[in-house]
């Protein structure tokens, strides 16, 4: 299943610099390994925000919710998931995606 996921983060500015470059860190990390496992098919950057748009293709809705779940930087996030359908217009519903 696909799922296009919008994460705004809001850390604390009052967060110790050492706790937020950990969780920076561990959070890079953990998003590397999705990436590479493929289940975060696609992450882009919302310019000029502390945000961003990813594209995740995995199992099932409890795939999702376990995955971002684990984020490091989940408690200091904003999160939006839509589910994912082809769409009948285009190139892949006819078979004529090269």
């Amino acid at each position: 299943m696909l799922f296009a996921v919008r994460m705004d983060v809001d850390i604390p500015r009052d967060l110790a610099p050492e706790v937020r470059a950990d969780l920076v860190a561990r959070e890079k990390a953990y998003c590397q390994k999705l990436q590479k496992s493929g289940e975060w098919a696609h992450i882009w950057r919302c310019v000029g925000q502390y945000a961003n748009i990813s594209v995740f293709d995995v199992a099932d809705n409890e795939a999702l919710h376990r995955i971002l779940w684990g984020l490091p930087l989940f408690p200091y996030m904003r999160i939006e998931v839509t589910p994912l359908a082809q769409h009948p217009s285009g190139l892949a519903a006819d078979g004529d995606v090269t």
